[in-house]
């Protein structure tokens, strides 16, 4: 778990929200928040990073099923959800959390994710990956 180790260090460290290591070497980092990181990670690197170890300030089902797709080996999260969990642990991925909650939540803090909404309807990572993805561009969009 050196490379979990690792990134859970540098997430702390360098205030990051997501920090992505594999064979002791650091692939990817952000600081940006919500599911913007874990996409641009994947669209630049999506095979380097099968085997991979990440830590990641907030994983909900929608991150869990990404890196899933991702075929990542070990997730750290300061804050999981219960679904979450239960996508990694189901796809064999090894998980440590610091807090398990029952939902994450929008940035207004009253009501679910959009991103967890969208991933409750698919349960398949390819299909989520694509959702999800269209999902954050919409939102690019219009901003």
């Amino acid at each position: 778990m050196q490379d979990l180790e690792i990134a859970r260090k540098r997430l702390r460290e360098k205030a990051l929200t997501l920090s992505i290591v594999k064979k002791g070497k650091i692939v990817f980092e952000t600081a940006s928040h919500g599911i913007s990181g874990v996409l641009n990670a994947i669209e630049k690197f999506k095979y380097r990073l099968n085997g991979a170890s990440v830590a990641d300030k907030v994983v909900g089902k929608a991150i869990a099923l990404l890196f899933v797709y991702a075929k990542v080996k070990s997730v750290y999260a300061s804050t999981l959800s219960g679904e979450a969990k239960r996508v990694l642990e189901k796809n064999a991925v090894y998980v440590e959390w610091q807090s398990l909650v029952a939902n994450i939540l929008s940035v207004n803090g009253k009501e679910t994710c959009p991103f967890e909404k969208l991933a409750a309807q698919f349960p398949d990572p390819n299909e989520a990956y694509a959702r999800l993805r269209a999902l954050q561009t919409s939102f690019n969009k219009g901003r």
